[in-house]
């Protein structure tokens, strides 16, 4: 079975799928962080998205796409208030706008969920492609869905494209110089090393695209 529309279950089980992924790469994302950062970004994402993911299940299907998505950016922000933990909480509150109204997210709906989402994190973190940071990862990803939307590809294989893309705008990550944050002051020491902040995106859009494959 493959997923054609996320629903507000969904969308809870996603969050809970979420949680287990920081919670294992926990450890993963400290390592990476404190190579060139401050080593808080896996206790930021384990706590932010556990709390999210209570919160979530908390309000119930019956809330709609929207209200869980606010639910989740406010509690986020409130449970993380770092860097990282503040751009995340934003793109969730700015992605609950872009489905405001829907019972359930399609491909299109999917471009524009990631559309808001890295548009909200560009403007609060005042970044732009290039500067090795969580957008090399979230806006060729949301290029590939929006292309996928274009060709009216069912969802599992908009995410599953997403993913490909998102992997390769990793990898690319390693051949460029940190512009922002702790890492910015290292700049050239970055060259080598893959965003830790880009490595969150790739795992966000990797399991949701793995949870559309299983549902």
């Amino acid at each position: 079975m493959s997923l054609e529309k996320l629903d507000a279950g969904h969308l809870i089980g996603l969050f809970q799928s979420w949680q287990q992924l920081f919670a294992e790469q926990r450890e993963f994302l400290i390592a990476l962080d404190g190579k060139v950062g401050d080593s808080d970004l896996g206790i930021t994402m384990a706590k932010s998205f556990a709390a999210a993911a209570d919160a979530v299940a908390a309000e119930g299907e019956e809330a709609g796409l929207s209200k869980l998505l606010r639910t989740a950016g406010a509690t986020m922000a409130r449970t993380a208030p770092s860097t990282m933990g503040t751009l995340t909480a934003t793109g969730f509150l700015r992605a609950s706008k872009a489905v405001e109204g829907l019972d359930a997210i399609d491909t299109q709906a999917l471009a524009r969920f990631w559309r808001a989402y890295t548009d909200g994190i560009a403007e609060r973190g005042k970044a732009k492609v290039g500067d090795k940071t969580l957008l090399d990862v979230l806006d060729p990803m949301t290029k590939a869905l929006e292309a996928s939307a274009a060709r009216r590809d069912n969802l599992t294989m908009a995410l599953s494209s997403a993913e490909t893309v998102a992997e390769e705008a990793l990898e690319a990550t390693k051949s460029m110089v940190a512009q922002h944050g702790k890492a910015a002051a290292f700049q050239e020491k970055t060259v080598g090393l893959q965003d830790a902040g880009a490595t969150v995106g790739f795992f966000l859009i990797r399991r949701m695209s793995q949870f559309a494959a299983n549902h």
